[in-house]
């Protein structure tokens, strides 16, 4: 058999700153932990609180009032990208809007956001909205560090200590966040211990633990499962793989954020490489005018407003709900049959024994089923990859599709590769002979040997 190939079923049918306020990093690609994460580097680059300031006409406005470390001695450059970055993060950790009162309870909650910079270098706010120990009614004010590194489990984490510091004091916060910042960021499965003194209960270490596989460390597919059945999530995943307009809506921040995060990382070893924002400001609901391809997501409480807007075909989302709102009409005819198929099967099997498997094992079973479709589909890629004598490859795109023995897989082949996600991923391919996404090329060799072994037995 031959790549992607199956039994004929008859006819198949056929980020600019990802973030962007006021010139705001803009969106090349999307996000993927993987291309985030590097052990040895700093875990942060700053940790701010933004708070709510009231405005003249009765409103509150998000303002830093916090920032560490404070950065001195900048070149031009540097200081008018930081000046960028902290414009735009006021902005992100309270999209929605400015209708704020001041409460006596409020349910943290922990979400994020990245942003793009000119260069196409890019960072990650975590965030944990909280509101502040004291009595009496008081606004909340978020926590949120700014990272070049992907990994969503480690952040909440760390966003836990600094909530429990900040009940005490703000003063116990620094310590704690200086010993971080001079501690390496761990390799894949390692493990960073940090001391940090806590007035009444003395020293404490912390231990920060990486998970084994890089590649899912900045997601939780399980939010994903519960609020949307397998069939569902085959429509969005497949709208995905061509690159279309994608609206998720829902009111809670943590919701949009893991979720959208989730959708994101089923197209490993790929990339987004389009408009990327898990909570959309309200200043910002114009971006779903946009012609071309965004994956955003907006407060329910928007809905009215975006559906009113000028828009081109999209398919949005309701996570609340559990259900389509508004769709093209041919999501399930995108994907070859058979393998949108297997993949059903495998989602299903999760869900049936959903109470049964950690929130890692979750992931790893989720994520093969999806990394399993494309080592079908594209897993043949470096053999027709023509290297010259400088050293640099070519890909045979014409040679590449012919090769694929199913029709339907073909046909989706011939869409997919036109897609800007897969260009990018096939450019890094064609820079060295040494292969990229290790995970990727391990599942490649996985089938091939087995493949092997059926036919020799």
């Amino acid at each position: 058999m031959g790549p992607g190939e199956e039994e004929e079923e008859g006819k198949d049918g056929a980020s600019a700153a990802e973030n962007t306020p006021p010139r705001a990093p803009q969106g090349k690609a999307g996000e993927r932990s993987s291309a985030f994460c590097s052990a040895g580097q700093f875990f942060f680059e700053y940790l701010v609180v933004v708070s709510l300031r009231r405005t003249p006409d009765g409103h509150y406005e998000p303002k830093i009032t916090y920032q560490f470390p404070k950065r001195e001695n900048l070149l031009k450059g540097q200081k008018e990208e930081e000046e960028r970055l902290l414009q735009a993060i006021p902005l992100f950790c309270f999209p929605d809007g400015n209708n704020w009162v001041p409460v006596t309870e409020f349910t943290s909650e922990t979400f994020s956001f990245v942003l793009t910079n000119v260069d196409g270098s890019r960072k990650i706010g975590y965030c944990r909205r909280l509101l502040p120990s004291g009595r009496g009614v008081r606004l909340p004010e978020v926590f949120c560090i700014i990272s070049c590194l992907g990994c969503f489990g480690l952040f909440s984490k760390i966003l836990d200590e600094v909530e429990k510091r900040r009940q005490i004091s703000m003063a116990v916060i620094y310590p704690f966040m200086q010993g971080l910042r001079e501690s390496p960021f761990p390799a894949p499965g390692k493990t960073v211990t940090i001391k940090s003194f806590i007035p009444d209960s003395g020293t404490e270490l912390i231990e920060l633990t990486r998970p084994v596989d890089a590649h899912l460390e900045h997601v939780e597919f399980q939010a994903l499962l519960q609020r949307l059945s397998p069939h569902l999530i085959l429509h969005i995943f497949a709208s995905a793989t061509l690159e279309r307009r994608l609206i998720f809506l829902a009111e809670e921040l943590s919701v949009l954020s893991q979720c959208i995060h989730a959708v994101a990382a089923l197209l490993y070893p790929f990339t987004w490489a389009h408009t990327y924002i898990p909570v959309v400001p309200e200043c910002l609901l114009d971006t779903v005018c946009c012609p071309t391809p965004f994956m955003v997501g907006i407060q329910m409480r928007h809905l009215e407003q975006v559906l009113e807007q000028p828009m081109e075909e999209a398919l949005i989302v309701d996570l609340c709900e559990g259900k389509i709102i508004r769709a093209v009409g041919d999501e399930e005819e995108i994907l070859p049959r058979k393998l949108q198929n297997e993949m059903l099967v495998s989602l299903n099997r999760h869900n049936n024994n959903n109470n049964e498997h950690t929130l890692e094992q979750v992931n790893t079973l989720v994520s093969e089923a999806f990394v399993h479709f494309f080592v079908r589909l594209v897993g043949h890629y470096a053999s027709h990859i023509k290297w010259g004598r400088s050293g640099s490859g070519s890909f045979q795109e014409r040679a590449f599709c012919k090769a694929i023995a199913s029709k339907s897989c073909r046909r989706f082949a011939k869409k997919f590769v036109k897609t800007n996600m897969f260009s990018l991923f096939i450019e890094e391919a064609e820079k060295s002979r040494m292969p990229q996404e290790a995970y990727f090329q391990q599942k490649i060799k996985e089938y091939h040997e087995q493949k092997k072994h059926q036919r020799d037995s």
